[in-house]
This record gives structure tokens, C-alpha cells and sequence, in this order.
């Protein structure tokens, strides 16, 4: 749908979920990730932490080529004015989802879309209600699906996103990553203007 005009595009992430999604746009595009610190001022609003660090990931491919265009993200979940990134270990996971239990939060997807000549970042949010998770689901959840690479420590669309999420107001696909309407259209913009 989106004709790429002859530019190579490539996903800098090592998600799957990302890579789903963006496949999900029928677009070609290949693969490519470079480790970052991921690490921000603490000082930082939670609504910016997002867009920070896919920046950050975006600075470690400069001097990119002419034909290419190389999309970046990152996902935070903020529950009460905190920023739950991926759980360390079980515990942590535990504890992040009892933070969640039977709250509203919200997941910041933010991207990051470079050329040789310009970057574009934006986020999208979308708030989560969770229903109230005891210990039994929560233990179920982790040691069945090991949600360490989850922001939050939940996917939605998992067994605890069927069984546990009461409601969501905003877009699914940033719950899972990537704000996908968003880039389909910063990327026809882009490839119109080339």
C-alpha cells in the first residue's frame, strides 16, 4: 500500500511484537538493532521517557545511507506517576503487577523515524484498566508466559491482556508496542515528500 519508492526500510528492534505489527502493514523491511543504554535523567516527565530513549537508539545509527529509512521505539507503562520498564526477574514482575492490579495506567509508545536527512519522533498513549489480579493469576501469568521483555510485565494480547484487562481508551497496537496507524501515516507523508 505504501509505495517505498525505492528506500530500504528497517525495524531497530529486537521485538517480535514490533515485527508482527509492521508486517501487519505490508511493508518490506529488514531487521537491524544496535545496543543502547537505555537508562534517562531521572528527572524526566514519565510522558517523555519513551520518546527519550527511542531517540537514544536512533543516535546510534548515524550516518545512515540515502535509500534508507530506519524506524525506532520504545514502550513505558506509568502507573501512579511511575515508569514500569521490563521486569529484572520474578519478583519484580510480581510486584509490577500488583501495582497494576485493579488501576487504570498508562503505555507510552513512542517511535522515532530517521533518513539521512530528518528525524520524527512522536508518542501515542492509551490507557489500560486492569481488573483486580491476585497472587494465584499473577504467578499463573509469569511463570506460564515469563513476560521479562514487557514493559509493565504484561503483553495485552496474552492470556492476562484476555482474561484481566477491564477496558482500554486509545489504540491496541501501542499497548503492544507500536502506535501503528501513527507511522502509517508519518511514513506516506515522508515517502511523499521525497
Amino acid at each position: 500500500m505504501i509505495d517505498l519508492k525505492g528506500q530500504q526500510l528497517i525495524l531497530a528492534s529486537k521485538s517480535p511484537r514490533r515485527a508482527e505489527l509492521l508486517s501487519g502493514l505490508d511493508l518490506d523491511f529488514s531487521i537491524e538493532v544496535r545496543e543502547v543504554d537505555e537508562s534517562y535523567p531521572s528527572d524526566l516527565v514519565a510522558d517523555k521517557v519513551a520518546e527519550h530513549i527511542a531517540n537514544c537508539k536512533a543516535d546510534a545509527f548515524s550516518n545512515l545511507e540515502e535509500n534508507k529509512i530506519v524506524i525506532f521505539s520504545d514502550t513505558v507503562v506509568v502507573v501512579d506517576n511511575e515508569v514500569l520498564g521490563k521486569p529484572k526477574d520474578a519478583n519484580e514482575a510480581v510486584e509490577m503487577l500488583r501495582k497494576l492490579s485493579g488501576k487504570t495506567h498508562k503505555v507510552y509508545s513512542a517511535v522515532c523515524i530517521q533518513t539521512q536527512e530528518s528525524r520524527i519522533s512522536f508518542t501515542d498513549s492509551t490507557e489500560v484498566t486492569f481488573l483486580p489480579l491476585n497472587d494465584t493469576v499473577i504467578n499463573y501469568y509469569i511463570k506460564e508466559k515469563k513476560p521479562f521483555d514487557k514493559a509493565g510485565s504484561y503483553g495485552i494480547q496474552e492470556w492476562i491482556g484476555m482474561s484481566m484487562i477491564d477496558k482500554i481508551n486509545g489504540s491496541y497496537f501501542t499497548v503492544m508496542g507500536l502506535p501503528t496507524a501513527k507511522i502509517f501515516k508519518e511514513l506516506t507523508e515522508l515517502l511523499q515528500s521525497k
